[in-house]
């Protein structure tokens, strides 16, 4: 399993031949045909989008889209939508969207059966104000002054339209859960630690005035847990045994000398070897960022701008 950032071809086929992921999420895809021949080339005979990118000019596109790729049958595919009565609830208005249309894909993948994959491309951390050019014909202050009330006004825009977008599309994956059962995976860009208080509702694992009893026999159902974490948990008594500590996670962002991670793949319980009716366990998780770390321009000169999560799923014995 691969949740994959912009890439040229070349670098596409470097991380297929080293890596072989059978599920593959794509955050921003310009070209939908020239990637569809790509990963069909590849083995990936299943491939879907839910969304077109804008067309400028006869070759120049904006506003990318997600995707994504599978070695196994994808048997439906649909866009998020968001739910406009719990929007207006939340403060925000009825015809809230999306900022890129999120894939809710069902892929009948081996021992598990149907099982929905969501990729998401979350609203980025870039204000969602900008000055108009007569703003900066002005004096230097008053340009500044400007730029200032843009920058903090449209940054906290950006951060409501990221956290909303996270919270209708987990209300939505709980609905759906509760009508197919089926097991759930989340993976993409989440433009935001999951730590900071913005998204971290997607790992929701308690309630209030709920006991133990029924947290691990209803609750637990519903809720995602970050793949790394599971990864960690699976191999604590490996690192006891060797005397070893865990490595710190790897970033998979690098903007100056700030590192952070902002790409993530969630699970449902079936993927956690601590529930007690899982089938798989993460027995890997890797960062790719050679070409962040070492770059080399013949390799990595249009490769994406972030480290991609690759998650490797095991039958449990």
């Amino acid at each position: 399993m691969h949740s994959n950032g912009k890439k040229s071809k070349h670098g596409l086929l470097n991380i297929y031949a080293s890596t072989r992921p059978d599920i593959i999420g794509f955050q921003e895809v310009f070209s939908i045909e020239s990637l569809q021949a790509l990963v069909n080339s590849q083995g990936y005979a299943f491939f879907a989008v839910v969304d077109q990118p804008q067309i400028i000019d006869d070759f120049i596109y904006k506003r990318p889209v997600v995707a994504i790729a599978s070695r196994y049958p994808i048997i439906n595919v649909a866009a998020v939508e968001s739910n406009s009565e719990l929007a207006q609830t939340l403060g925000l208005t009825g015809n809230f969207s999306f900022s890129r249309k999120i894939i809710r894909a069902t892929i009948n993948a081996p021992h598990i059966g149907n099982c929905d994959c969501y990729v998401v491309h979350f609203k980025s951390k870039r204000s969602m104000i900008e000055l108009d050019e007569q703003s900066k014909h002005q004096p230097v202050e008053k340009t500044i002054i400007e730029t200032l009330k843009a920058q903090v006004g449209g940054s906290w825009g950006s951060t409501v339209q990221r956290g909303s977008e996270a919270t209708l599309l987990m209300i939505d994956m709980i609905q759906r859960r509760e009508n197919t059962g089926n097991p759930m995976i989340l993976m993409g860009d989440f433009n935001n630690t999951l730590t900071d208080g913005v998204l971290n509702h997607l790992l929701t694992n308690t309630l209030r005035f709920i006991s133990v009893t029924d947290r691990d026999t209803y609750l637990a159902k519903y809720c995602l847990t970050d793949a790394w974490d599971l990864f960690q948990e699976v191999q604590k008594n490996e690192l006891n045994k060797a005397d070893k500590t865990a490595e710190p996670r790897p970033p998979t962002h690098y903007f100056g000398a700030n590192s952070s991670v902002l790409d993530y793949i969630l699970l449902s319980c079936e993927f956690n070897a601590a529930y007690h009716d899982s089938l798989y366990e993460v027995s890997d998780y890797h960062t790719y960022n050679r070409h962040l770390i070492n770059p080399l321009f013949e390799r990595d000169g249009e490769s994406t701008d972030h480290g991609i999560a690759l998650v490797t799923l095991t039958l449990r014995s």
